[in-house]
């Protein structure tokens, strides 16, 4: 990646025109807790276009983090279809899995997950050494996206030297190095104030806007979520 456009510019044939980046068709989702069944999913189907900022929320026990998990390729649907980019995704087996997380999904935490003794600039490059990258590369894409997020004089930087707002730019630049098609936040804000929040909610917007992303945002704070495209809500495994 040599310059910031080529987070866009990487992009794979899967902006294929029409077909949806999420395409989620009649999915469930049954957990067996001795002998009792609980039906985390009740027939989810919905389809989320290339670029889309879109909200996810729901109570606890609403199915919400299983569907997240779902959609990051992290477990598999017991029935029901989820096709990613064009690809029947929810079928594979778990190494199928991985390798689909690691070259299409960027995944933003909650608790940021930096390596304390790791600067801004090699923590970035981490989820890039599963990707078979060289090591100049590595280091180029961890670069540009640093910048993309505002951090370009930190990347020597390690998180003990950088506030809450500055740690999560690194995770968010962190899931954007890898030219995602898709990008799943779990609370991205969920440890920060509520004006830094708001902050890093309107660089997520801009900067999957400008990449091309589609981005899947999961929040308890109704305010962020006037920032999104969309806004989907889960009660009792089903969509509002």
């Amino acid at each position: 990646m040599a310059t910031t456009n080529s987070l866009k510019d990487e992009k794979t044939a899967a902006n294929h025109a029409g077909v949806p980046v999420v395409s989620v068709r009649d999915v469930r989702k049954t957990y067996a807790l001795g002998e009792t069944e609980v039906h985390a999913l009740r027939g989810i189907s919905v389809s989320i276009e290339a670029g889309d900022f879109v909200g996810i929320m729901g109570a606890s026990g609403s199915g919400k983090s299983t569907f997240m998990n779902i959609l990051g390729c992290l477990d598999r649907p017991t029935s029901g279809e989820y096709w990613l980019e064009g690809t029947d995704v929810s079928q594979l087996d778990k190494k199928e899995l991985a390798r689909v997380r690691n070259l299409k999904i960027g995944f933003v935490f909650q608790g940021f997950n930096l390596l304390g003794r790791t600067t801004a600039l090699e923590n970035t490059e981490l989820p890039m050494l599963y990707s078979r990258i060289a090591r100049k590369e590595r280091e180029s894409r961890a670069r540009d996206a640093l910048t993309l997020v505002g951090l370009g004089d930190r990347l020597h930087h390690f998180p003990s030297q950088m506030s809450g707002g500055q740690q999560q730019r690194v995770a968010i630049a962190r899931a954007l190095a890898v030219s995602p098609a898709l990008l799943i936040a779990d609370e991205p804000t969920g440890q920060l104030d509520s004006e830094t929040g708001r902050q890093i909610m309107r660089l997520l917007r801009t900067v999957v806007r400008s990449e091309g992303i589609t981005a899947l945002i999961a929040t308890h704070d109704a305010e962020l979520m006037d920032l999104a495209d969309e806004v989907l809500t889960l009660e009792d495994g089903r969509l509002g």
